[in-house]
């Protein structure tokens, strides 16, 4: 139905390259947050035995949210925007080689069902979190740590903790600016 988009920060990436209505970001992006939310309040019914067994606050927390081995907000900011700007110019390239950027926009539901390339994008993504994870947790996804983050603090978890809000915009402005600069050079580069 939404042709692959699961990332607002690719969804953002393409609309800021002509590849994607900018008509459609805004609802594309809420059904993306809300369907992570949906999947975090998945985790929290699949793991509720666990939530009173476990004291740690910080690894409950983890199930849901990314967060950074140490905290550098602007280290951690940087790690985001060039771990996203790498996904977004390399879905973009994986379509162009797929033959799918015909047309005005980028048909993502083919370039993830089309011959190795759901393994390509899926190793790319890999390869950002063995390369770029350790400074952040990577988020690279900003309805993968905001939608869980919001379920984290709405869900009667025991002994949860903070939902750390003053960390909370890295894991989303940073990728949301990576898809826009990874959409950018990619652009620019005449692929």
């Amino acid at each position: 139905i939404s042709g692959a988009h699961i990332n607002p920060a690719v969804t953002v990436g393409l609309a800021s390259i002509g590849q994607f209505p900018w008509s459609d970001v805004a609802p594309y992006v809420a059904a993306q947050m809300i369907g992570a939310f949906l999947g975090a309040v998945v985790v929290w019914l699949s793991y509720r035995p666990h939530w009173a067994a476990t004291d740690d606050t910080a690894a409950k927390l983890a199930v849901f949210s990314t967060g950074p081995e140490i905290r550098s907000p602007g280290s951690n900011f940087v790690t985001e925007i060039v771990g996203t700007a790498v996904l977004v110019f390399g879905v973009l390239a994986i379509a162009a080689n797929a033959g799918e950027m015909a047309g005005g926009s980028v048909d993502l539901s083919s370039v993830f069902a089309t011959g190795l390339n759901p393994l390509l994008v899926g190793v790319l993504v890999w390869s950002i979190g063995l390369s770029l994870g350790g400074p952040t947790g990577y988020a690279i996804n900003p309805a993968r740590d905001l939608g869980p983050r919001l379920a984290h603090a709405l869900l009667p978890i025991a002994g949860k903790g903070s939902s750390d809000w003053g960390y909370a915009w890295i894991p989303v402005v940073g990728p949301l600016a990576g898809g826009v600069l990874g959409a950018l050079v990619f652009q620019a580069l005449g692929w």
